[in-house]
């Protein structure tokens, strides 16, 4: 599949969650090759041709979304450097204790020391809405418009811990996705995150956007992932987001699954972080698409993935 028919794939997903046409899902952009969650690693995740880009998202002081894969903002940017007096007692620099001006004066950088170098080029962090405004523009500029699109992935992150913050999420969210013509279950995006309860309050705000119910590798997580569970988290999302190590330990998950009706979206894949038992991405890649049977999965390394499915395609033909 190419990345230009991402949308038919989401209808194929409405269906029936057994897709033969798994997608590739760009885990905070390219990240493997540029720092997570800028602009730059968008676009490049988009021309090696990711299905659906992921951007995570937390709140500003001033209530803007912003891409962000933590609610803090040291492990990313400048900002001990910047603003050293605005951490708070636990040392920590919170997205949501600062204005949209001031995190757009931080200089963001990559997370891990062996990608991208941090002293070359210079980086910020971006809106949602730029986020949405560069896919959408490269969309069209592209021609993939109509029902050929690169679909969006936004996290919700941490839900619970803003609406504690007096910043809930769930509505603004909904508002500003609206705007950008994101309405309705055949929507090009998939909604996520890690706590059952926001996913239910959309739906009871009125959206019909896909869900996905993310799932840590954790002692909570087997509830969710009994024959009940997946009847309950069916109800209110159209699939699930284990982590990887879930399906290694339990190699039935995705059929459990999908006799539930829903889909499967495995997290993460990384080229210089294979899972124990591959010697490589690749093999990794197609044990779980084409053995295993899942109907997407989360990359650092979106151009790998697409070329393990233009292999299979074809050899195929």
């Amino acid at each position: 599949m190419t990345s230009s028919s991402a949308f038919s794939a989401l209808l194929l997903l409405l269906a029936s969650p057994l897709m033969s046409n798994p997608l590739v899902i760009a885990h905070r952009g390219a990240s493997g090759y540029l720092p997570e969650h800028t602009l730059p690693a968008y676009a490049y995740a988009y021309a090696t041709g990711a299905d659906y880009i992921e951007p995570d998202l937390v709140l500003t002081r001033d209530g803007q979304f912003i891409c962000l894969h933590d609610i803090h903002l040291e492990a990313t940017t400048n900002v001990a450097e910047t603003f050293p007096d605005r951490g708070r007692e636990d040392g920590r620099y919170y997205a949501i204790d600062f204005d949209l001006a001031e995190i757009k004066s931080l200089q963001a950088h990559e997370r891990l020391p062996s990608r991208f170098p941090k002293a070359k080029s210079t980086f910020e962090i971006p809106t949602f809405e730029e986020m949405i405004e560069l896919i959408q523009g490269l969309n069209a500029s592209t021609g993939n418009v109509d029902t050929s699109v690169v679909g969006i992935y936004p996290e919700l992150k941490q839900p619970a811990w803003h609406r504690a913050q007096g910043q809930p999420m769930e509505k603004a969210f909904l508002a500003l996705v609206k705007r950008y013509g994101y309405t309705g279950s055949d929507a090009p995006i998939f909604v996520q995150a890690f706590e059952l309860e926001p996913l239910v309050h959309m739906r009871e705000l009125g959206s019909q956007l896909p869900q996905i119910f993310l799932l840590s590798d954790t002692a909570d997580a087997q509830d969710h992932l009994s024959t009940a569970g997946l009847a309950a988290i069916a109800k209110v999302a159209q699939g699930i987001g284990p982590s990887k190590t879930l399906i290694r330990k339990d190699k039935n998950l995705v059929q459990r699954a999908h006799a539930a009706n829903l889909a499967v979206h495995p997290y993460t894949f990384r080229a210089d972080a294979v899972g124990p038992g591959y010697e490589d991405i690749e093999a990794e890649l197609r044990s779980f698409y084409f053995d295993i049977g899942v109907d997407g999965l989360f990359t650092d390394f979106p151009d790998r993935a697409r070329a393990v499915l233009d292999a299979r395609t074809d050899s195929e033909r």
